[in-house]
This record gives structure tokens, C-alpha cells and sequence, in this order.
């Protein structure tokens, strides 16, 4: 007898997953097997506890916004497709190969969404400030927080509205390696 990730979990299904995440059929099926032990309520989504139920997740100072980066448009339920795009920004970048999903563009903009709190496609002062809080805690005097903002800021920002676009972001970011850096490897 099977297991019941693969019961319900149809080879078309699997087919078109990898079609647009490009993982492997091996690896949706092991991702599908953790999304149904995540899935409590047993209906097919998962909610914002069920992604803080995840120790890994529960512990990190930013997993408030990671989860957030699941739910599209202010939904309060992901199903298993929207599970595994989002899962896909992570995937290394392959040479040679169609990347849609985790592009350096793609990981950059999932970037951006952590720090751009109020979903305005900007960063201010204050988001900048609200992250490095959540980041560091207490372990920083607030004098030397502001300090790193305001001159995250003043390098980042090009056209002068104290703020920082996603170009703006980009650029700062384009010695940064963050194809590996967002770059997760998944087992087969």
C-alpha cells in the first residue's frame, strides 16, 4: 500500500508541478508528503500557524515575513501549487536552463518583499529600521540601528526620495552573489 502523499497527488498533477517549478517528480512527492503532515486540518491548505508550527521557521527573526511571502493578495489559506512556487525561488540556478521561477530577478524580488512592509514596491527609513529590529533584537543600541539605516539608505537610494526602489535595491545588490545565497538544495 502506498503512501498517502502519492494517493492524492496525480501523475498530471505532478507533471504540470514540474513544468512550472521545475523540481523533480522525486522531490514534489517529498515535498507533497511534508505539505500533508503541515496540513493539521487535513483540507488541503495550510494557514500562517501550520508554516509557524515549522521549528526552523518559528525561530528565525524574519519568519513572521516568510510566511507572509506564501499568502498572495492577503489570503489566509496556500494550497499545494502556490506551496511549491514559492519553494521554486529557492531552487539553485541551473546553467543552460529555463529558470523562471528562481531567476536572480525572481530571488531579488523575494528579497525585496521581506523588507518593503507595507507592500508600496519601496523601502523607507522605517521598514529598514522595523527589520534590522527584528533581525537583531536587542543586541544593537537603537542610536546604532538608525545609524545602519540611514546609511543603507543614503547608498542605496539614486534619485533622492529617501527611499529605496526595487532598482535601487537591485543595484545595491549586484556584487552580491544571491543566486547562492537564496539557494536552498532540495533532496531527490
Amino acid at each position: 500500500m502506498g503512501n498517502r502523499s502519492s494517493l492524492l497527488l496525480r501523475d498530471e498533477e505532478i507533471a504540470q508541478i514540474q513544468e512550472e517549478t521545475g523540481f523533480t517528480p522525486n522531490q514534489i512527492e517529498r515535498l507533497y508528503s511534508r505539505f500533508t503532515s503541515l496540513d493539521r486540518g487535513d483540507c488541503g491548505t495550510l494557514s500562517r500557524e501550520d508554516f509557524l508550527r515549522i521549528p526552523e521557521l518559528a525561530i528565525n527573526p524574519l519568519g513572521d515575513r516568510i510566511v507572509h511571502a506564501f499568502f498572495e493578495d492577503g489570503a489566509d489559506r496556500v494550497n499545494f501549487r502556490q506551496f511549491m512556487q514559492v519553494l521554486a525561488r529557492f531552487r539553485p540556478i541551473k546553467k543552460n536552463k529555463d529558470n523562471k521561477l528562481n531567476s536572480r530577478e525572481q530571488k531579488l524580488q523575494f528579497a525585496f518583499k521581506m523588507y518593503d512592509l507595507d507592500n508600496d514596491d519601496k523601502v523607507s527609513r522605517d521598514e529598514l529600521l522595523a527589520i534590522l529590529h527584528m533581525m537583531v533584537g536587542a543586541n544593537i543600541s537603537e542610536e546604532q540601528l538608525t545609524s545602519i539605516a540611514e546609511r543603507t539608505i543614503m547608498e542605496a537610494d539614486q534619485n533622492g526620495d529617501q527611499m529605496i526602489s526595487f532598482e535601487e535595491f537591485c543595484k545595491a545588490l549586484e556584487r552580491t552573489d544571491v543566486e547562492q545565497k537564496m539557494s536552498i538544495r532540495f533532496l531527490n
